[in-house]
């Protein structure tokens, strides 16, 4: 039974705890960047990005290494949100957190629908990544959390020093620069730090919804508005 508890139960409850901890985290960066309290990386398409770069990966050029896993889906969580700026920036309300919203939701459809299809292509391999595809636990060991942990650590120090950022940038672009806040700096570290916090923790549990969505939400009502206060009870509460 202690063999039981150190090498299975504590393994996956630091993993959940951690993983959950930095979706908490990359909400309250994205739903302070969009200015939109219905924003989270699932909904803006950054979980489903890197979760179909590691099924592509998978299946198509036979990866299997974690550390390579773990590349691909900060690899696909980034293309993923380049894809939803580009989208959400065309148009009469170009660069306006509905836009945002609104690319990723189509962008998460439409690679969720890759995912699906890949698995026609080899249904072996993704027969394995079946149950990674919708969050899972199973078989996840130690080397997992040390292999995402220093993406972890370096997303969860870009998402903290743009706190204070945050706060003047929910006021608006105009009245962000009229303080001193460079709103292009902000959208820059602040998007870096949800595609490391994203990209790793999908890479280790999958695609896991609505914690980076309802993690911000319990914590503004703990914490306020302020991202200096809200963003550690995110942490705490993911």
């Amino acid at each position: 039974h202690a063999s039981i508890v150190r090498e299975v139960r504590v393994p996956r409850t630091l993993l959940a705890v951690t993983a959950g901890a930095a979706l908490g985290l990359a909400g309250a960066v994205m739903q302070g960047l969009t200015r939109n309290p219905l924003a989270d990386p699932g909904l803006l398409g950054v979980n489903t990005g890197a979760a179909c770069a590691v099924v592509a990966a998978t299946v198509l050029l036979g990866t299997r290494s974690l550390q390579a896993v773990v590349w691909w889906a900060l690899l696909g969580a980034a293309v993923a949100v380049v894809v939803v700026y580009l989208l959400g920036g065309r148009g009469a309300g170009r660069g306006t957190p509905e836009g945002l919203v609104l690319a990723g939701v189509a962008v998460t459809a439409v690679l969720g629908a890759v995912v699906s299809g890949l698995g026609v292509l080899d249904a072996d391999a993704y027969g394995t990544l079946r149950m990674w595809s919708v969050g899972t636990l199973a078989g996840r060991e130690l080397p997992v959390l040390w292999n995402v942990l220093p993406f972890l650590l370096v997303g969860a120090a870009l998402a903290f020093t743009t706190a204070p950022a945050l706060n003047a940038f929910a006021l608006g672009d105009e009245a962000g620069r009229a303080l001193g806040v460079a709103p292009g700096r902000v959208r820059l570290l602040g998007t870096l730090a949800t595609v490391l916090l994203s990209g790793a923790a999908t890479a280790a549990i999958g695609p896991v919804g609505f914690i980076g969505l309802v993690a911000p939400h319990m914590a503004r009502l703990l914490a306020g508005p302020d991202h200096r206060r809200l963003m550690p009870y995110a942490v705490l509460i993911g």
